[in-house]
């Protein structure tokens, strides 16, 4: 009102001088404006401003102790307030800047100083190392608010990627123990000790699946340590009886 030149039909800037009528109109428009609809039909028979803003006055009287128990509620959840675990610090942040500039609405200036030691007495305990190092290596009394999100935003990403590689490095060991169950000789799964020990009674070279079907093994990479060739078992080996004959054959030879 005041910068349309409309202030002065409320408060006159001489005592007894009558604003103009045109302006007085112009100022009833814009009051009846900012107030709810609700209002403005128990105020519709006022054709003075000054009577308008004077009724406003009277019926928001006790708009400071309203103001006074809002701003303790602020004060309340400031002093609450927490980061959990799996909340960003942005939002955190946010939220805490939010509660801050409520406050500051209703005249209760929130220092940049208080508002970086609530941001770090605020943190997680996922973040107690670096609140701590913060506050050792720096002056809190001159860090700005947004400086101190800063270097919690970059102590967050750098957690974000070492549980990263955590989680590559448990994925390659659970691979690797899952891959040593099988077997060295034929890659078939299971322990070594149980293949072994089943196929004594029936051979290496063959076992049963689970649906009790006849199943033959790779074995073009075994090598027989009787006759030195690949491709089978010292006790499946072909030569072995020929050899052991030639053998007894020749020792009356050699001798």
């Amino acid at each position: 009102m005041d910068a349309y030149g409309l202030w002065e039909t409320v408060e006159p800037r001489n005592l007894g001088e009558e604003p103009d009528l045109k302006k007085k109109k112009q100022a009833l428009v814009f009051l009846f404006q900012a107030i709810p609809e609700e209002m403005v039909l128990q105020m519709s028979d006022y054709t003075d401003p000054k009577r308008v803003w004077e009724g406003l006055k009277t019926r928001y009287l006790g708009v400071d102790r309203v103001r006074t128990a809002r701003l303790a509620t602020l004060k309340r959840e400031l002093e609450s307030l927490r980061m959990k675990e799996g909340e960003t610090v942005d939002d955190f942040a946010a939220k805490l800047s939010g509660l801050a500039s409520k406050a500051r609405s209703l005249g209760y200036e929130l220092e940049e100083v208080d508002l970086v030691k609530r941001l770090l007495d605020s943190m997680p305990k996922s973040f107690l190392q670096i609140v701590a190092s913060i506050e050792q290596c720096f002056e809190l009394d001159t860090m700005l608010f947004d400086e101190a999100v800063g270097r919690l935003n970059a102590y967050e990403e750098r957690i974000k990627g070492s549980e990263k590689v955590e989680d590559i490095h448990g994925g390659l060991y659970l691979s690797r123990e899952e891959k040593s169950d099988g077997c060295m000789h034929c890659g078939s799964g299971g322990s070594h000790r149980d293949d072994f020990g089943r196929g004594r009674g029936r051979g290496r070279g063959s076992g049963r699946s689970q649906d009790g079907k006849e199943r033959v093994r790779d074995k073009s990479h075994v090598k027989c340590y009787k006759c030195g060739e690949f491709g089978h078992y010292n006790n499946e080996c072909p030569k072995w009886e020929n050899g052991a004959n030639l053998i007894t054959e020749e020792e009356p030879t050699l001798m």
